[in-house]
């Protein structure tokens, strides 16, 4: 375990010495969000369906947003590792297995971390203001996190099987209806009855939800927060071992 341990913290800081190197991806990645943030919340948004102040709905849907986006990051950097040659001479030294894919869920874990301090910082700028205690923040927090990790591995496994980086722009696509299809800018509400129904089974919308809850003080209903947990734990279930297999096997 300490050998893992190690193995996983060296390629953690191979992935965020890549900060220094690339720092344009690193800042678009984080300016990103809030760019959605401001052109929902006051270009194009109306809160369609929404009853209070706009900005109380919209920003636990743009921070479930950006849990969902970003991952061509992850992706784009597995498959050039994978077609230069990288991971194999990786997996040729005395390196514990599946070290390579701890170090790059972990450096994306800490920029998600990042990018939510960054996006509350700006929204509290704009005016918004948690209204729960402090357990129900950190518990918000959490379950934004818990999400961004089941979404990684999937990414993870997904760019096992693509292999080449031009197919990662195939498969991010795929990305944006599943994030649009929630309730993060508008309620299920006022959408087609057909529609609404679709929306409130996704993942995204259960977190989202939940976040709303924890942020507004009502401690969040435990249907939500039993749901965004569950989701996300399930996806874990699938596309973990899916990923670490599918790594395992890149030698054969």
């Amino acid at each position: 375990m300490t050998y893992a341990l190690t193995d996983s913290w060296t390629m953690t800081r191979r992935e965020l010495a890549r900060w220094g190197r690339q720092p344009v991806a690193v800042v678009v990645n984080l300016v990103f969000p809030v760019m959605l943030l401001l052109m929902f919340g006051y270009l194009i948004g109306g809160g369609r369906g929404v009853s209070g102040d706009y900005l109380d709905y919209l920003l636990p849907g743009v921070l479930a947003l950006t849990m969902a986006f970003g991952l061509e990051g992850t992706m784009i950097a597995v498959t050039q590792d994978l077609n230069k040659g990288v991971i194999d001479r990786f997996r040729s030294m005395p390196m514990a297995d599946g070290a390579v894919l701890v170090g790059r869920s972990a450096a994306d874990m800490l920029q998600s971390a990042l990018g939510l301090a960054v996006l509350l910082a700006v929204a509290t700028a704009l005016g918004w203001r948690a209204h729960g205690s402090a357990a129900g923040f950190l518990g918000a927090v959490g379950l934004l996190l818990l999400f961004r990790f089941a979404m990684l591995w999937i990414g993870i496994h997904l760019a096992l099987v693509a292999g080449k980086p031009e197919m990662v722009q195939a498969v991010q696509i795929l990305v944006w209806p599943v994030g649009f299809l929630s309730n993060a800018i508008a309620t299920p509400e006022s959408m087609p009855g057909w529609l609404g129904a679709v929306v409130q089974w996704n993942p995204m919308s259960h977190t989202a939800t939940a976040v709303r809850d924890l942020f507004g003080g009502s401690d969040g209903e435990p249907g939500h927060v039993w749901a965004a947990v569950a989701w996300p734990l399930a996806l874990l279930a699938v596309f973990f071992p899916l990923a670490v297999r599918r790594f395992a096997r890149l030698s054969r």
